[in-house]
């Protein structure tokens, strides 16, 4: 089942830790042009909140690049980084509030080979999608699908709950962040090897 627009507009810490578990499906064309299901199951998040978060995009109020952020949630926020990776984010909250969950790694579920194609470096599968760059990159994510309206009928890219079991949740600090870097915003499935860092 799809995830409604209800599940988004809660709490981003909320969303964050109960997105674990979901999955993040998109449709894509593979190398013959036929379309086909990619699909994974999300491990690990960091949210990225509304009000006293330095390291959150929207901190300092709309931009070009974060007006986004403050539409209602359920939308995707795709940024470009260092020059050469994407991200992939999940709009939170309700209007105007400027929030979000980065997700950081899944663990591949459908379409693994149209991923290990998109990540041809990686050796193992556990270095397919563990990783914000790497995930965008396996899914062929670019600022192309930034505001993809997740909760549509029609859209390619949306999140599902598939009942996936109960597993223990750490609550940990994120990674790769100057400013806020000791709040405990990121989240991940403890033992789950696809985890980027525990």
């Amino acid at each position: 089942m799809r995830l409604p627009q209800s599940f988004f507009l809660r709490g981003t810490l909320t969303v964050a830790r109960d997105l674990l578990g979901k999955a993040f499906t998109i449709r894509a064309e593979n190398q013959k042009g036929k379309s086909q299901l990619i699909s994974g199951i999300i491990v690990e998040t960091e949210a990225y909140l509304a009000e006293n978060d330095p390291a959150c995009h929207a901190f300092s109020g709309p931009t070009p690049r974060t007006q986004i952020m403050f539409q209602p949630g359920g939308l995707l926020y795709v940024y470009f980084i260092y020059g050469m990776y994407h991200c992939v984010n999940i709009v939170t909250e309700s209007e105007g509030r400027g929030a979000a969950v980065l997700l950081r790694a899944v663990e591949p579920r459908e379409g693994i080979s149209f991923m290990q194609q998109n990540r041809p470096t990686a050796k193992h599968l556990q270095d397919v999608s563990n990783g914000p760059g790497k995930l965008a990159q396996a899914f062929g994510l670019t600022r192309a699908d930034n505001a993809t309206v997740l909760t549509s009928p029609k859209s390619r890219i949306y999140l599902e709950d598939i009942n996936y079991p109960p597993q223990e949740v750490v609550t940990t600090t994120r990674i790769g962040i100057k400013n806020g870097k000791d709040y405990p915003y990121r989240f991940y499935l403890r033992d789950n090897p696809y985890v980027s860092k525990k």
